[in-house]
């Protein structure tokens, strides 16, 4: 069964360019629920705007945590 934590960041666009730019390899955050996740700064690509990372995101993961998904929700 997977399993899913829900992220608000905000992250200006300077932070974010480490983690686009691959100088920072993982993101450690803290889920709604209040449970730290760590997972690949690659799946926040897609998703970076001139502003930064902003928005509500969905990180979906198999029960070896394996990531089956990253999206945008608001």
């Amino acid at each position: 069964m997977a399993r899913h934590y829900i992220f608000d960041f905000d992250i200006p666009v300077e932070e974010v360019l480490k983690y686009y730019a691959g100088t920072a390899r993982q993101v450690r955050a803290v889920s709604r629920d209040g449970l730290r996740v760590a997972f690949p700064a690659s799946v926040l690509r897609t998703h970076v705007e001139q502003r930064g990372l902003c928005g509500t995101f969905l990180l979906r993961v198999s029960d070896d945590n394996r990531l089956l998904g990253f999206e945008r929700l608001a």
